[in-house]
């Protein structure tokens, strides 16, 4: 079943079970997407570290942004859609204002490291 497929059946059983099961379902939900975020980044960062014996420090920055921003997007989609259903336009502001707030501090923090 795809992410897509199981926030469809999130939304359908909070249609069908009513409002106080909510927070159980966006938790569940959630903790699933969680475990298939890490699973997909640890797969990039075993692969990227595999590659960087070979590429050397340089590649090995590079790649970092790349699992960031790879990150960033794929817990953005989720965050966009939770947000705008729950908060509307305030919540979807402020989730993607915590994103790029994130990838801003890596981005800095790497301009510091040169």
């Amino acid at each position: 079943m795809s992410n897509r497929d199981d926030l469809r059946a999130v939304i359908s059983a909070r249609r069908d079970l009513g409002a106080e099961y909510e927070d159980p379902l966006v938790d569940s939900f959630l903790d699933k997407l969680d475990v298939e975020i890490a699973a997909r980044v640890r797969n990039e960062v075993d692969a990227r570290t595999r590659h960087q014996k070979e590429d050397g420090p340089r590649q090995q920055r590079k790649d970092t942004g790349i699992v960031v921003a790879l990150g960033s997007l794929a817990l953005g989609i989720p965050l966009t859609g939770i947000a705008a259903a729950q908060a509307h336009g305030t919540g979807l502001l402020l989730a993607w204002a915590g994103i790029v707030g994130v990838n801003l501090a890596f981005a800095l923090g790497r301009r510091r490291e040169r």
